[in-house]
């Protein structure tokens, strides 16, 4: 998520490097944003389960309102409005300086800003009180839990206020309700990975809560400004050393700052929480996986090895949808043998990958490589060649 934010930003700085109507190029960017808001509900909000389950369909009063292609919407309707509007202030050519390309786009890092001082803010001053959840059980019994808070700036599990926010704003029915939180040791003794609950676990072992909420993705909005950053280097700085040397650079303060905030226990490294501390970890990651490809293929000429990742660029939405939303596995396992867990998809899962490797982790692995990756990579390269695109 993280690093697609980042490429996100990137992608904004070059397709508005030139804006003929501003009128024109805000009405696209309300209706993409629309369109993936529409789509997130439609594949995260519940109605569908597979490819789990052939089952859809979502009760309304349970709807998961937010998702990844929710936070995707915000942060690309702020950052490219942002970079839309001042169209008209951006420079022509950048003056020499380690500053002037900040200082030349200061209205998208103040855009930034303020997405880092609501989320601060409200994260270290938000009182967040005691608070309750049902929890609804397969065998049809329900119990209600309560989680005692009482405190402000707290970053844990239980009573920080991310998860405050969105059970005031969509309502605790409507979250996420397998959170990671439940594989953390407190809750299990299988900890790193999903298990039965130990004997006197937390409640809130058991809460839903929403790694793509309303806070955490104002946060996000960070990722986005850093990411169009990089694109305005792109864009202004022509020589490839120039550009290495401003990527490379800004990624390594970056991740510098995360490890300080991090080991230091001001603010630890939270992908839940989105906390600036992650966001500065992951966009210099993102920055300097960024410089890596760009030696590789620009300066070096290596491209032939890296087209499947262009070709899945290409048709980013149409892998997420069937690769990663599951959508085309529900499909294949919609033909089954007998029973429903005799399907082509468990089948290759099973004897093709588990059963040789001897391993669950290390065949899900591969098969997640082989039979995801590499065949939507196939898939993609056939579109780009036939060009067929599913664009928003």
């Amino acid at each position: 998520m993280p690093f697609f934010l980042f490429i996100v930003g990137v992608a904004i700085a070059l397709a508005l490097k030139r804006i003929p109507k501003t009128s024109y190029a805000v009405k696209k960017i309300i209706l993409r944003t629309i369109k993936l808001l529409f789509w997130g509900i439609i594949l995260q909000g519940g109605y569908s389960q597979a490819p789990d389950t052939l089952a859809y369909g979502v009760d309304m009063k349970k709807i998961r309102w937010f998702g990844i292609l929710q936070r995707i919407a915000l942060v690309y309707c702020v950052v490219a409005l942002i970079e839309t509007f001042t169209t008209k202030l951006r420079p022509t050519v950048i003056k020499p300086g380690p500053v002037t390309i900040f200082t030349a786009y200061k209205w998208q890092w103040i855009g930034g800003f303020v997405a880092f001082l609501v989320y601060m803010i409200t994260t270290f001053s938000l009182y967040v009180p005691d608070w309750s959840f049902v929890k609804h059980y397969d065998d049809g019994s329900t119990k209600k839990y309560l989680v005692k808070c009482g405190m402000r700036g707290h970053l844990g599990p239980a009573c920080n206020a991310v998860g405050y926010v969105d059970r005031q704003v969509w309502g605790i029915n409507h979250l996420y309700n397998q959170p990671v939180w439940s594989r953390l040791k407190a809750c299990t003794l299988s900890s790193p990975s999903t298990g039965p609950l130990r004997k006197g676990a937390p409640s809130w072992c058991r809460a839903p809560f929403e790694p793509e909420g309303l806070l955490s993705s104002i946060s996000a909005i960070l990722s986005g400004t850093i990411g169009i950053h990089y694109g305005h280097i792109l864009i202004h700085f022509k020589g490839h050393a120039e550009r290495l040397k401003q990527w490379v650079s800004m990624g390594l303060v970056l991740m510098i700052i995360a490890i300080i905030l991090h080991f230091t226990d001001a603010i630890p490294i939270n992908k839940q929480l989105y906390s600036f501390s992650y966001v500065c970890f992951t966009a210099g990651a993102a920055g300097l996986v960024f410089s890596g490809f760009y030696l590789l293929i620009d300066v070096w000429g290596y491209r032939t090895p890296f087209l499947f990742l262009e070709w899945i660029g290409m048709n980013a939405m149409l892998v997420f949808v069937m690769a990663a939303q599951g959508i085309f596995a529900g499909f294949v396992n919609g033909w089954y043998y007998e029973t429903q867990d005799k399907t082509l998809v468990y089948w290759i899962l099973e004897h093709v990958f588990n059963n040789v490797w001897h391993s669950e982790r290390l065949g899900t692995l591969l098969y997640v490589i082989f039979a995801e990756i590499t065949f939507w990579a196939v898939v993609s390269g056939i579109l780009h060649k036939l060009g067929i695109y599913w664009k928003l």
